[in-house]
């Protein structure tokens, strides 16, 4: 049990240039798009998330990544690499054989993290949330958590964070009606390492119904709502990801469709409206619209596609589902 003595014995940091970025779920609700890429380097309007959130991070002073890593690794330290090319340090914290949870991946990360305080983010999220604010409220109020929150207009959807008039964290509850009035976690926070560092390394642990519910209970006042109405576009589901990119293709100026790196495309294939990921091959006379087309589909001449998700399958094979 972590006591409360224990958890204020550690000072906060009032600058921050470092952030844990969660990196290792599974995504079963993207499947099939996240069987092919860990849902953080799947790409957004050209670009992958992770590449998007670390250009965010760096854009506000946040230049000591870790990420976290359990599925499909390769998939993000090839497009992110040592950050460098984006004045990053990211380093890799590796979760085998298991993946270690909200609290226990922290843990884990602590060392390579070597900071008192620092940012957790989701590597599904993506937000213009406004860091020195959030980080700002964190230092003067003496907390050990600040959850980034916004109204949850769409409580049959999301379960939501409870504050009482001081903004203190009172509780969560799952989506429904009980969510109604609550608050939406937008997947920032600001944490004190003294919240993780006394459980066990290399073992699940979960935040939000665990460590954060016993910190309630046994320290009120320490967990607290940063509220603000900021933008964040959720990347949870095949539909999600759709409605996420065509938003940033809108915002960007990007007309018709996305294309990845690699790509051939015959000059009189149609491709209208669609999300093409990297070495896609579109041949002769061959139609695709509204669709999202992983990496490697070939698209044989004169095939036809409309609304569907492409895989590539055994061989030149196209593997086809309805997004």
């Amino acid at each position: 049990m972590v006591t409360r003595l224990a958890l204020l014995a550690q000072p906060s940091s009032g600058t921050i240039r470092h952030a844990l970025v969660l990196t290792a779920g599974h995504g079963t609700r993207l499947r099939p798009l996240s069987d092919i890429r860990a849902k953080p380097a799947i790409p957004v309007a050209g670009e992958p998330m992770i590449r998007r959130i670390i250009r965010w991070l760096v854009s506000c002073g946040i230049t000591d990544l870790v990420l976290n890593l359990h599925h499909r690794p390769e998939t993000l330290t090839a497009v992110v690499g040592d950050g460098a090319d984006l004045s990053a340090r990211v380093r890799y914290s590796w979760e085998q054989p298991q993946v270690l949870g909200s609290a226990g991946g922290p843990r884990l990360a602590l060392p390579l993290l070597a900071a008192d305080t620092f940012l957790i983010v989701n590597g599904d999220t993506l937000t213009d949330l406004d860091l020195e604010a959030i980080v700002a409220a964190h230092t003067a109020s003496e907390a050990l958590v600040t959850l980034a929150l916004v109204p949850n207009r769409e409580f049959s959807r999301y379960g939501g964070v409870q504050l009482d008039d001081a903004g203190s964290v009172i509780g969560f509850v799952r989506r429904g009606p009980a969510a109604a009035g609550s608050w939406h976690y937008i997947g920032v926070q600001v944490v004190n390492a003294s919240v993780f560092a006394s459980l066990r390394p290399h073992v699940p642990h979960p935040s939000i119904g665990g460590i954060y519910d016993a910190l309630i209970a046994s320290a009120p006042g320490v967990l607290r709502g940063f509220t603000c109405d900021t933008e964040f576009w959720d990347v949870g589901t095949v539909a999600d990801y759709w409605h996420t990119s065509m938003a940033f293709m809108r915002k960007e100026g990007q007309d018709g469709s996305s294309v990845g790196r690699g790509a051939v495309l015959d000059p009189s294939a149609q491709i209208d409206g669609s999300i093409l990921w990297d070495d896609v091959i579109v041949g002769s006379d061959a139609v695709v619209d509204r669709c999202i087309v992983t990496d490697g589909v070939s698209i044989p001449a004169g095939a036809r596609y409309q609304d569907a998700v492409l895989v590539a399958g055994d061989g030149s094979t196209v593997q086809a589902t309805a997004r």
